[in-house]
C-alpha cells in the first residue's frame, strides 16, 4: 500500500465516525422539501401547519420503532447533550421532594457530569461509581452508592472514547427494587447495536441522529409514560409542553428516515463494522510497539476501536495523521480540543500519562479493508518519527539498556 493513489491524490481514510457520520442520500432527500416548499410551521392550524405536523409526527413514530418506545415517549431535542442536559436536570428537580441526591458513573459524557455539577448549585450532590480496566460498571457498586435521597441514576449504555458496553439492564433491575429511576446515554450506541427500552428497563434513554447517519443538531429523549420530568426550555406548548420553540421539521424528518434505515441495516452494518473493527484491534499492536487497546475486546461497540500508544501524545499523532489523509480522534468529540487527558481513561485506572496517547477509531459502512490496512502503514511511521522527539522515549530507552 503506498500513500499515494494511482491519480497523484493522497488517499483520505476518515475513521472520526463516532464524532458525527455522514448524512445518508435518502435521509438528504426526505429533508430537502422541508427546507424549501414544506416550511409550515407544525403548530399551525392550516393545511400548510398540518403537512408539516402530519409529518413531524411520522418522524417520532420511526424514531420511537428505533428503540422499542411508544410514540409518546418521545421528545425531540436539538443534540444528544441537550437530551442528557433535559434527562438529568429535569428528572432531578422533578423529585426534589424526595431528595437531592445522583449516582452516575465516572465515565460520563461531560453533558452528564456537568449537568450534576450545575444542580450542585442548587443543593443537589452526587456520587460518581468507578469503573474497572475495561470500562465496566459494576452494578453492585451502582447499588451501594444509593443513598435514601438518591433520586436519580445515570449510567452510559456505551462510552464513545473507549467502547464499552455496560450492563445497563442489570443496573436498571436494581434500580426498580429501590425505586430510583435511571437514565441512559445512549448517543454512542443507538443505531449501531440492538437498543430496546423495555428490554433494558430505562425509565430514560438519550439518542441523537448523527450517530447513525442522520443530520446534525437533531436529537431526542425518551422518557417513560408516568415518569415525571420538568421542561429544560420553558416556552410553548411545543413537543407536548415538554420542550418549547419551534421544531426544526427538516431535521426531526431527518432523523426519522435514518432511524428508519438503521433498523433497517442494523443487523448487517453491525456484522461488517465488526469484522472491520477486529481487524484494527488485532493489527495494529502487530506493527505498532506499546500501543495497548482499551475497552473490552469484545464487549465494545462494533465499530469503534481504541488504543494508547505510549511516550507521545494524541493531539501529536492525530495532526501527523491528518498530513497522510487520515482523520480520526483522541478522546471524545467534545474534548479532543482541551489537551489534556480523558476522564474516562483515567477513571479506568490509566496512567496519566500514558492516557495522553489516546487514539479513538471509529468506523461507519463504507469504510473499507483497505482503509484500515492503509491506516496501519501509515501509522507506524508517524509513531516513530515522534517517539524520536519524545524525552520520556528517550528515557526509556536509556533505561532499559542498562
Amino acid at each position: 500500500m503506498t500513500a499515494e493513489l494511482p491519480d497523484g491524490e493522497m488517499r483520505q481514510v476518515y475513521l472520526d465516525h463516532i464524532a458525527a457520520t455522514p448524512l445518508d442520500p435518502q435521509v438528504l432527500e426526505t429533508m430537502l422539501p422541508f427546507f424549501r416548499d414544506n416550511f409550515g410551521n407544525p403548530q399551525s392550524l392550516h393545511s400548510a401547519g398540518q403537512e408539516a405536523l402530519v409529518a413531524l409526527e411520522a418522524a417520532r413514530a420511526r424514531v420511537a420503532r428505533l428503540v422499542g418506545a411508544d410514540d409518546s415517549e418521545i421528545t425531540f431535542t436539538s443534540s444528544g447533550s441537550e437530551a442528557n442536559n433535559f434527562a438529568i436536570k429535569g428528572m432531578a428537580m422533578a423529585r426534589r421532594d424526595k431528595g437531592n441526591h445522583l449516582v452516575l458513573s465516572a465515565i460520563e459524557h461531560q453533558s452528564i457530569l456537568n449537568s450534576a455539577k450545575s444542580l450542585e448549585k442548587s443543593g443537589f450532590s452526587s456520587s460518581l461509581v468507578s469503573v474497572d480496566k475495561d470500562g465496566f460498571v459494576d452494578p453492585e457498586a451502582v447499588r451501594r452508592a444509593i443513598k435514601k435521597e438518591t433520586v436519580l441514576v445515570s449510567v452510559i449504555l456505551a462510552s464513545s472514547e473507549v467502547g464499552t458496553v455496560e450492563p445497563v439492564a442489570e443496573i436498571a433491575r436494581i434500580c426498580r427494587e429501590v425505586g430510583v429511576p435511571l437514565h441512559t446515554d445512549a448517543v454512542a450506541a443507538v443505531g449501531n447495536i440492538p437498543v430496546d427500552v423495555k428490554a433494558l428497563g430505562v425509565d430514560a434513554l438519550s439518542l441523537a441522529a448523527d450517530q447513525f447517519y442522520g443530520p446534525k443538531g437533531s436529537g431526542a429523549l425518551f422518557v417513560k409514560k408516568g415518569v415525571r420530568i420538568l421542561p429544560f426550555i420553558d416556552g410553548g406548548i411545543q413537543e407536548g409542553g415538554r420542550r418549547a420553540g419551534t421544531e426544526n421539521v427538516a431535521a426531526i424528518v431527518g432523523m426519522g428516515k435514518a432511524a428508519e434505515i438503521a433498523g433497517e441495516r442494523l443487523s448487517e452494518r453491525q456484522d461488517r463494522m465488526t469484522l472491520l473493527r477486529n481487524r484494527l484491534i488485532d493489527r495494529l499492536p502487530q506493527r505498532v510497539d506499546r500501543a495497548y487497546l482499551t475497552g473490552h475486546r469484545e464487549r465494545r461497540l462494533p465499530h469503534h476501536a481504541s488504543f494508547c500508544i505510549e511516550f507521545i501524545e494524541g493531539e501529536a499523532m492525530l495532526l501527523n495523521l491528518d498530513m497522510k489523509g487520515v482523520a480520526v480522534s483522541s478522546g471524545s468529540a467534545c474534548t479532543s480540543r482541551a489537551l489534556k487527558a480523558s476522564h474516562v481513561l483515567l477513571a479506568m485506572g490509566i496512567d496519566h500519562a500514558l492516557a495522553q496517547g489516546s487514539l479513538v477509531f471509529s468506523l461507519v459502512d463504507k469504510t473499507t479493508a483497505e482503509d484500515i490496512d492503509y491506516l496501519l502503514d501509515v501509522l507506524p511511521p508517524v509513531v516513530d518519527r515522534l517517539r524520536k522527539m519524545s524525552p520520556l522515549y528517550t528515557k526509556f530507552l536509556e533505561e532499559s539498556q542498562k
